[in-house]
């Protein structure tokens, strides 16, 4: 028996590839680090569901549709005005989503082209979702998507009320690149699982948010900035050396999977770095770099090959062009929910009901007391 499925493979894919030996990952046989320089979020998105790289055409076809699909109907928008305004952001966008579902009469339709068409509508529509919270929870009107912005922009004006810096959209834009599909991950797996008991699109990417919001996964960005701030406080060196006696976790360094880095953090770091220089609050680079180095000479990483991970970086990358903290694993949904859904269209053609086998651990022969 394998804990936690380790090592096991359970489905063949085409849409990732990660090689934790190498430090490599592919999405749909194309490097990371070339998408990761010179794709957008849009072209990620038509290859992951079409299995092909799209051409200026293709590509000026999918962003104009997509941008027609980024309204919130009028009755869900009317029920997230009603919502408890200190509700996680991720709980409402887990929340919408599922909602998404009672204002499409064609729902249960799961044939390859509708589950296409409800993965579009779904990835248009949450930065819209994720945006409208930011501005209700703060007791504003939501800022009305426009289609004449790319995703990472529109996002980024719908978020801030105003047209956001070309740097701050490049960024938002590489991260969402970045954070597309990562092989049979704790959410990705769990919407396939989802998917195998033919249920709808809304279900296994409702399924996949609430996956995604635990720490150990898709919060673990939150707790490394969340770490930053403290060491600022305490002091980088007291804070590392605190940790290390107390048996603190340092977050976003290790990874499951990588054994050397992580490719995606040897994106985001020249990232942060860049940032920091055009940023009043370009001390938070030199704080996780401090932190990095620190950790990097200590013999318990070294011996363990632990690396930064996405998440490490990529922390202050948001905060420096100002995402709220609590956002962040709601910025990681709107890029792998194209994952998600590619996984789903994947599983659809070959479905089979995952139904792995437990090991029963519990008493025998006991008898009702009389």
């Amino acid at each position: 028996m394998s804990k936690g499925l380790a090592g096991q493979v359970i489905a063949d894919t085409s849409r990732s590839r990660v090689d934790g030996q190498k430090g490599e990952l592919l999405y749909h046989g194309y490097n990371i680090m070339d998408l990761g320089a010179n794709s957008s979020f849009e072209e990620v998105a038509y290859l992951m569901w079409n299995s092909e790289y799209p051409n200026a055409e293709q590509l000026a076809a999918f962003k104009a549709e997509m941008a027609g699909m980024r309204t919130i109907p009028a009755e869900l928008m009317s029920i997230m005005k009603s919502l408890p305004t200190g509700g996680h952001p991720v709980a409402v966008l887990r929340t919408m989503v599922s909602m998404l579902s009672l204002v499409d009469a064609d729902a249960e339709n799961i044939e390859v082209e509708a589950a296409k068409q409800k993965a579009m509508k779904i990835a248009a529509v949450m930065p819209t979702i994720v945006a409208a919270w930011q501005q209700i929870r703060n007791g504003n009107e939501p800022v009305a998507p426009r289609a004449d912005l790319d995703h990472a922009a529109n996002f980024l004006y719908m978020l801030n009320g105003e047209e956001a810096t070309p740097e701050a959209v490049a960024a938002v834009d590489t991260y969402l690149v970045l954070l597309v599909d990562h092989g049979f991950n704790a959410s990705t797996f769990s919407a396939r699982v989802t998917t195998g008991t033919l249920s709808d699109m809304y279900s296994a990417i409702t399924t996949a948010i609430g996956t995604l919001k635990g720490p150990a996964h898709g919060g673990a960005t939150q707790k490394a900035m969340e770490q930053f701030i403290a060491a600022k406080d305490a002091g980088v060196e007291a804070w590392f050396n605190e940790s290390m006696e107390t048996g603190r976790r340092i977050m976003g360094i290790g990874h499951r999977v990588y054994k050397v880095e992580d490719p995606r953090a040897k994106i985001f770091r020249p990232l942060a770095e860049n940032l920091a220089k055009q940023s009043e609050e370009g001390h938070w680079f030199d704080i996780s770099l401090q932190v990095e180095q620190l950790a990097r000479a200590n013999q318990f990483f070294i011996e363990r090959n632990l690396f930064p991970n996405v998440d490490y970086y990529s922390a202050p990358v948001l905060y420096m062009i100002g995402i709220p903290m609590d956002q962040f694993t709601s910025l990681f949904a709107m890029s792998r929910v194209i994952g998600w859904s590619s996984h789903v269209l994947e599983q659809l053609a070959n479905n089979r009901l995952i139904r792995p086998l437990a090991q029963y651990v519990g008493p025998e022969g006991l008898t009702v007391p009389k």
